[in-house]
């Protein structure tokens, strides 16, 4: 079996804020990863990536904040796109207070 992509979007917040993601079904689970899915969530705030959430061959499931790395632990897509929809927000009200 081929990987089979389940979602590509780019949503806009603002003029100058949005969120890309982009996951795939996977034959087999990514070496560092338990489950069948290889995704990518960005979230970008005039230019920069502030925040992204990613899995890639032999480092796992992960994110990145602000530059800064850290281990995640997946346990679903919906949790997955709770957790990413709900540090974007915090992100974006960040970004309008400044």
């Amino acid at each position: 079996m081929r990987a089979t992509l389940l979602v590509r979007d780019r949503i806009a917040y603002t003029d100058h804020a949005f969120a890309e993601i982009v996951v795939w079904q996977l034959a087999k689970p990514l070496p560092g990863s338990t489950h069948m899915y290889k995704y990518r969530l960005a979230f970008v705030v005039h230019r920069v990536c502030l925040l992204r959430f990613d899995n890639e061959p032999g480092k796992g499931d992960h994110r990145h904040l602000r530059g800064r790395e850290s281990a995640y632990r997946f346990s679903g897509l919906d949790r997955l796109f709770a957790d990413f929809e709900r540090e974007s927000r915090g992100l974006l009200d960040e970004d309008r207070d400044s």
